[in-house]
């Protein structure tokens, strides 16, 4: 199995692929320009290209990134359009014609799909690990997310510096697919945590309280959660014009885990 060349634990190259430039996307490839990674961006979708930054090489299509650079980050939608873009790469002999050694994968989707792209890569000589990312764009930006990876651990061990542009706060928790299967365990605790305390707020409302003054006394109980802070001020305020994720994804994250949990019985 091949990786990047690495010397002390550093990349000898600094230039990074992403495919994938939305919400986290975009916070991806902030963090890696300002650790003096050189980010060879690609997304399907114009609107997200262009609010790219001039630090950031722009590449014409998929294939262009996995040319150009010998590790790839994913940061897609679901496991379908990461299938896709592994497909692309798959119609050709990966080995001769991409410079990609290793692809991490930080889309939240289905662990049993990883592992497939994870056995399909390897049949090309690319190592892949999967780290999702617990935590929104928002808190990625502020270093409050907690990186979730799954793989070889001689590979996290190689691509240290470059995880560590990822987020500072990673565990490992097994073989490639654990990562996923941690997002979606962490994701169905997540969405709990934000829908009661959504409930919590407007059944104090009801009851003739003052919204502000109940999530403040909130944060003093043993109901405390960091929900409360990222999202109680908002959700006080009615605050839903600045999206630091989106509504469908977690629809989608929904969907995922009630399928987990019935295959795992």
């Amino acid at each position: 199995m091949k990786t990047p060349s690495t010397t002390n634990g550093e990349p000898n190259s600094s230039r990074v692929g992403l495919v994938g430039l939305g919400l986290m996307g975009a916070v991806i490839a902030e963090r890696l320009c300002e650790r003096g990674w050189q980010v060879i961006g690609y997304d399907i979708d114009p609107a997200h290209t262009q609010k790219m930054t001039a630090e950031i090489s722009l590449a014409c299509d998929v294939g262009d990134v996995f040319g150009r650079a010998e590790t790839v980050i994913l940061s897609l939608p679901d496991h379908h359009a990461v299938t896709a873009v592994l497909s692309q790469i798959g119609e050709e002999p990966v080995g001769e014609a991409s410079a990609c050694r290793l692809v991490i994968d930080t889309t939240t989707g289905d662990p049993e799909a990883t592992q497939a792209n994870a056995d399909q890569l390897e049949k090309a000589g690319i190592s892949m690990l999967d780290a999702t990312i617990s935590g929104s764009s928002q808190q990625l930006a502020s270093d409050e997310a907690v990186v979730m990876i799954g793989g070889d651990h001689r590979v996290i061990e190689a691509q240290s510096h470059l995880l560590d542009a990822l987020g500072q706060h990673r565990v490992h928790l097994g073989p490639v697919g654990s990562g996923s299967r941690a997002k979606l365990a962490s994701n169905l605790v997540l969405g709990l945590h934000r829908l009661v305390l959504a409930e919590g707020l407007v059944f104090a409302e009801a009851l003739g309280l003052d919204p502000q003054q109940f999530l403040e006394l909130l944060v003093q109980t043993p109901a405390y959660s960091r929900q409360m802070d990222h999202k109680g001020p908002r959700m006080v305020a009615g605050d839903f014009e600045s999206p630091a994720a989106r509504l469908r994804q977690h629809a989608k994250d929904v969907d995922l885990i009630l399928d987990c949990a019935r295959s795992a019985g």
